[in-house]
């Protein structure tokens, strides 16, 4: 019996502290991923790609310690991947004037392009769209933008909108990095496309040794990281913020910094 005490005792507090982790302190943990892929087209180009922020009224800190992180990286382009705003509702996040306020201070060397994910979509698309542009952030909305050597590409939101790749990537001669808010559009992703970049998924937000499970049609094939899908690139964030449960167990948030070479 005193046995059986002891290994119950143990059981609690070890529940205990993974749930003081996950709740608490894995989900205000801030990750730098370095990724390098080789792309002769892209040699030197280096992206901050960042998703999924969920910001809630409160995270003021939470933000402003993300944009810091984003721009000590000093790339020559960020990306924004969607879901600025948390929840279905505006009473569950930080207004979206201040969350695009502070969007405002992110510095890069080609500027600041972004996509719209599902949150934003059920919170009013086109307000929100309206405050980046406001504050510096070029919301790519089925369409593209080219420099010199590459273009970048985004599309509406698959679950809110109608993504129209080929709409997204008319005119795009050069190389193309292509944003998504889900990875779900892969199968309909051109195989001339260098790379596209996506989140939503949290990377499952609980993972054991892989995500438990993800908000996708295709299961876990695209719940995080890079993969090379018979030619196809992709690299899908875990993103930075919490949905539906507000925790993280094996799953950091990340900033991905992706370098070509």
């Amino acid at each position: 019996m005193k046995k059986m005490n002891i290994i119950f005792i143990t059981i609690t507090i070890l529940l205990f502290f993974i749930a003081l982790w996950a709740v608490f302190i894995e989900p205000n943990t801030l990750t730098i991923n370095r990724i390098s892929i080789k792309d002769p087209a892209l040699k030197g180009l280096t992206i901050v790609f960042a998703s999924d922020f969920h910001i809630k009224p409160y995270e003021k800190y939470r933000l402003k310690r993300i944009i810091r992180a984003i721009n000590k990286q000093n790339s020559h382009i960020i990306i924004l991947g969607g879901d600025y705003v948390n929840g279905h509702k505006k009473g569950c996040t930080m207004k979206i004037e201040e969350i695009a306020a502070q969007f405002s201070q992110l510095k890069s060397k080609l500027g600041v392009f972004a996509v719209i994910g599902n949150h934003d979509g059920w919170q009013g698309k086109e307000e929100i769209i309206n405050e980046l542009e406001k504050n510096k952030v070029q919301v790519l909305f089925n369409s593209s933008k080219c420099f010199e050597k590459f273009c970048i590409a985004g599309v509406d939101d698959l679950q809110t909108g109608t993504p129209d790749i080929n709409k997204a990537l008319a005119g795009t001669k050069q190389s193309v990095i292509l944003i998504s808010h889900t990875p779900d559009i892969m199968p309909d992703v051109p195989y001339n496309v260098n790379l596209t970049l996506a989140g939503h998924l949290h990377g499952g937000q609980i993972r054991l040794n892989q995500a438990i499970i993800t908000p996708s049609a295709y299961g876990k094939k695209y719940a995080n990281g890079y993969l090379n899908d018979n030619g196809k690139k992709i690299y899908t964030t875990k993103g930075l913020g919490t949905s539906i449960l507000p925790i993280r167990f094996n799953c950091l948030p990340e900033i991905a910094v992706i370098t070509f070479y």
